[in-house]
């Protein structure tokens, strides 16, 4: 017997009633319409400072999409160009491969420090965990590392294959991000909190106290723990609540 192969993203009635696919849909346009955006906390965090700041930008792709709109003194930006051909950008390289020269003075001077970096590239938990484990050593003793896509609100976001459209959340995709930031919470020597807009945009800090650590759990990163205790895995808050945290 000849099975007919099912296409998901076929234009028939099941496509239509299929409830995960409803739900993943719904929730796209929940979070489309929240606010504020990335950029708007980030500025807010460089106005946290008197003197010239410093900001640099990890996986910018297109630069009007952030990049440009940051209030910064100074500015950097580091993207291999892989999603945005143009890459108008300061470093055209991984960011893997900005470390390094920045660590051996190729590039700027191994003395910089930045105010605020936001990381933005690969969106895979291991290579995000390094991203932020390279810019601790480039950030001031009171700066900020802040990290996109970091509330996927299904497990179709979260997905590791950013080619695989055929799912429900379609084009939609967070990635692992929040592997990587989940395992930064249960660093007892970091601050962290995650604001509820813009697909989670997470927050590290040394010096802030926006959020305590909290115990390590969810060994295995499964999305379901993620999706039950989103709460108090994430330290989810609204941009009001970070107002007040940050002006302690």
């Amino acid at each position: 017997m000849m099975i007919k192969p099912f296409s998901y993203y076929s234009k028939g009635r099941r496509l239509i009633n299929e409830p995960q696919y409803i739900e993943a849909q719904q929730k796209n346009q929940l979070e489309i319409a929240k606010s504020p955006s990335r950029t708007e906390i980030i500025n807010l965090l460089l106005s946290l400072y008197q003197e010239d700041t410093c900001y640099l930008e990890i996986g910018v792709r297109n630069p009007e999409r952030n990049f440009n709109h940051i209030k910064a003194s100074k500015k950097y930006s580091v993207d291999p160009g892989v999603e945005f051909k143009n890459n108008p950008v300061d470093f055209k390289i991984t960011s893997d491969e900005f470390f390094k020269r920045l660590s051996t003075n190729e590039l700027l001077s191994k003395d910089i420090r930045f105010h605020v970096i936001f990381i933005d590239g690969l969106h895979l938990a291991p290579q995000v965990d390094k991203d932020i484990t390279n810019a601790f050593a480039y950030l001031k003793e009171d700066g900020f590392i802040v990290l996109h896509d970091c509330n996927p609100p299904t497990e179709w976001h979260a997905r590791e294959s950013f080619e695989y459209h055929s799912t429900p959340a379609q084009k939609k995709w967070n990635g692992t991000t929040w592997k990587a930031f989940l395992k930064w919470r249960f660093n007892p020597s970091v601050n962290s909190c995650c604001v509820d807009t813009d697909w989670g945009v997470g927050i590290l800090s040394k010096h802030f106290h926006v959020g305590k650590s909290i115990e390590a759990t969810n060994p295995f990163f499964e999305y379901s723990q993620l999706k039950n205790n989103r709460q108090v895995y994430l330290n989810l808050i609204d941009f009001e609540s970070l107002k007040r945290l940050i002006q302690q």
